[in-house]
Formats: structure tokens, C-alpha cells, sequence
């Protein structure tokens, strides 16, 4: 026989270290919400494991209803963790009255001194926290692209069978009578069994927060902080992928090089802080002509390039001019003063002379955009190169091209 309280020993000591995780996990990344669910989780669970062990101790009503009432509402901020992780409502009336039913009954079938039905009792509260949790993962498209979430969900299905097998087994008084003090070899065995699937339910949450949070990052690390548009990486990224494409298909996409004019006097002039607000206007004013797919990046100080997949030199053109004449009827009121927005923009179109080096394509619209700047600023203006400057690499090109659609 294993005494009751030293598997609550293993329980205590379980939680706790999961509760000291969680804390780390909540202190380093205050914004994750389900953090907070999941660290007080545990510490319920630890408090609730240390109370159980007083079985035998003191009045057995009190490891009953405050003990094992802890521990049913530490599964269930499991269970709202998750519900917030995945941006659902969190379900407190449900955790609430579900944790007080279970204990009510456990307390009922302990004045009737009914060990097996209490069994029962408790495995089926917990199983309802598993099943919330498995259901609450299958309806999530992203759950099978996440390891947590996973490993999460095999734990909740293996978790529950075991409850019902325990269940079960009580009921039929397999393996000798359960006593409060002592369990018989198998419901000791199965005890342990649910503090192992503790931990890796746990570990699955853990990775799922890793998962999230590394995703995170990497969006952060695509994102420029002052106007929150696609940085110079994104955009070299989105630009490789266009190239690819249209080398693959031969459809071809246009780039616009934004340069604004006078920048250096606005900030000489009013401040870095205006020369901010600048920039942030600009975007907003450039995103609302945009369409779906295109895409906006900050590629330095004051420059900013448009990617437009499937679209010609010419679309490109209009996108330009539309650009501009949302610019001139914008402002940026600093200090009781108006402060204009201005830009030059240079337009290009892939080509197969550009082929999958985005960086030629990126020479081509800075070419058109100092043009724009030689002609007065505040327009925009469109690379056309010589057909004649490189007829033989054209050919080829062409040649490669025409290889790469039959293969």
C-alpha cells in the first residue's frame, strides 16, 4: 500500500516547481495573458496538493472541500489559459459551477462513506477540464502546426482515459477496497500516472507560449517601430519572393523608391519629433491608396518602397500619382504650424534582365527617383531602359525563361 499523503508529497513538489516556470514565464513576458491563468494555476495546485496531505490529520472534509476544490479550479485555469491564448471568452461561471458541483458531491459521498464514488467524482471533474481543453484544440486550425498544442491534446485524450479506467477499476473494487489513508497498488499506480500527465500538460502550455512568443519576435523583427509598416528585411524578403515568381511565371511586378523632400529641413526646422509625426502621416497616406497585397516598407531614414505584385510600369505609374496627390492634401500640425508632406517616387518593373536579384530592381527604381529629384521633386518618374544596351543578355534571358515554363 502507498500512503495518500506521500503521493500528495509528489503533487506539492510537482506544482511548485511548475508555479516557479510559470512565474519566470510571467515576470519575463508581462503581456502574455495566458501566463497569468497557467501561474496561478499552479500555485492553486500546490496549495491544494498541500492541504491534501493533511488526510488523516485533521477533519477529512477540509483536504475534501478545500483541497480538492483547489485542485479541480487549478485544471480549470488550465483550461482559461488556453481559452485566452486562442483569444476566446474566458469561462469563469462555467469553471465556478462545474469546480463547486464536484466538490459538493465528493462531499456528499464522503458522509456516506463512499470512497469509490468519490473517486468517481473527482475523475469526472477533472475529465471535464480535459475534455474543454480537447475540444477547445480541435477547433483550432493552427493547434496541428503547434507542438504544445499537440502534445497538449494527447495528454487531455490519455488523461482522460485514465480517469475513466481509475474510475472504473474504483467502482468495481478491482485490486481491494481504496481507504482515505491508504490506496491499494493500483490506484497508487494510476495516482502517479496523473502526476506524470500533470507535468506534461504543463510542459505542452510551455510550448505553446514558446511557440507564440518566438513568433512574436520574428514579426517584430519584420516590423519598423515607428510607423509599425514592413522594415528593409521584409521588404527584401517580399522582394526575393516576387522575383522568384515572376521569373517562374513571367508575370511581372512593379516597385516604387519614395524619397520625401525636404525631410532634413523639417527636423533642422521643428524637431525630430515633427519629423516623426512626418513620417507616420506619410504612411497612413500612402497605405490608403494601396490595395490589397501591395506592400509599404520603411527601407531607411525618410525612403520607403511599395512592392505591387502583378502590376505593369504603367499601373505602377498611377499608384505613384495617387500616392502624391494624397500627400499634397496632407498635413502635420506642429506647434500651431502646418507642415506639408512632399515626395519623389521612382518607378520600376521586373524584367528578365532582373531576374531573382531583387537588388537590381531596387537600382533601377533609385535611378527613376533621382530623376524625379533632377525634374523639381514632389513627382514621380519611371525607369525605362534602352532596349538596346543589352540585346544578347535580353535574348537569353528570354530564352531561359521560355525553358523554365515548358519544363
Amino acid at each position: 500500500m502507498v500512503s495518500v499523503p506521500t503521493l500528495w508529497v509528489v503533487f506539492l513538489v510537482n506544482f511548485l516547481a511548475l508555479a516557479l516556470v510559470w512565474t519566470y514565464v510571467q515576470r519575463s513576458y508581462p503581456n502574455f495573458g495566458a501566463a497569468r491563468f497557467w501561474t496561478a494555476g499552479a500555485y492553486l495546485a500546490t496549495l491544494g496538493a498541500a492541504i491534501s496531505m493533511l488526510r488523516g490529520l485533521v477533519d477529512p472534509l477540509i483536504p475534501i472541500i478545500f483541497g480538492s476544490g483547489l485542485m479541480f479550479f487549478a485544471c480549470w485555469l488550465g483550461v482559461m489559459g488556453m481559452q485566452r491564448f486562442y483569444g476566446r471568452p474566458v469561462s469563469w461561471t462555467l469553471s465556478l459551477s462545474v469546480t463547486a458541483l464536484a466538490v459538493a458531491g465528493m462531499v456528499m459521498f464522503q458522509l456516506w462513506d463512499d470512497m469509490a464514488m468519490r473517486i468517481f467524482i473527482y475523475s469526472l471533474g477533472q475529465s471535464l477540464t480535459l475534455v474543454v481543453t480537447l475540444r477547445l484544440l480541435l477547433s483550432q486550425a493552427d493547434a496541428r502546426g503547434n507542438p504544445g498544442a499537440r502534445l497538449a491534446g494527447a495528454v487531455a485524450a490519455i488523461g482522460i482515459v485514465v480517469h475513466a479506467v481509475r474510475s472504473g477499476v474504483a467502482l468495481l473494487h478491482f485490486d481491494g477496497d481504496v481507504g482515505f489513508i491508504e490506496f491499494n497498488g493500483f490506484q497508487a499506480a494510476m495516482m502517479l500516472v496523473l502526476v506524470f500527465l500533470s507535468m506534461v500538460w504543463n510542459f505542452g502550455f510551455l510550448l505553446m507560449a514558446i511557440d507564440r512568443l518566438r513568433g512574436e519576435v520574428a514579426d517584430l523583427a519584420l516590423v519598423d517601430d515607428l510607423t509599425g509598416i514592413a522594415n528593409r528585411r521584409h521588404l527584401l524578403r517580399r522582394l526575393s519572393e516576387e522575383c522568384v515568381l515572376s521569373q517562374r511565371t513571367g508575370e511581372p511586378f512593379a516597385l516604387l523608391a519614395i524619397d520625401l523632400d525636404g525631410f532634413k529641413e523639417i527636423n533642422d526646422g521643428f524637431g525630430h519629433g515633427a519629423g516623426d509625426e512626418c513620417l507616420r502621416l506619410f504612411t497612413r497616406a500612402a497605405q490608403s491608396r494601396l490595395r490589397p497585397g501591395d506592400t509599404l516598407a520603411r527601407s531607411g531614414g525618410d525612403e520607403f518602397c511599395i512592392v505591387l505584385p502583378a502590376t505593369t510600369l504603367r499601373e505602377g505609374a498611377m499608384i505613384a500619382r495617387h500616392v502624391l496627390e494624397t500627400c499634397r492634401e496632407s498635413f502635420v500640425r506642429w506647434e500651431g504650424k502646418s507642415i506639408p508632406i512632399a515626395a519623389s517616387i521612382g518607378v520600376a518593373q521586373w524584367s528578365l534582365l532582373v531576374g531573382a536579384h531583387p537588388e537590381r530592381l531596387i537600382a533601377a527604381a533609385d535611378q527613376a527617383l533621382y530623376a524625379a529629384k533632377k525634374e523639381g521633386k514632389n513627382r514621380f518618374a519611371v525607369y525605362e531602359p534602352a532596349p538596346s544596351l543589352a540585346p544578347e543578355l535580353e535574348r537569353e534571358a528570354a530564352h531561359l525563361a521560355s525553358l523554365l515554363k515548358t519544363g
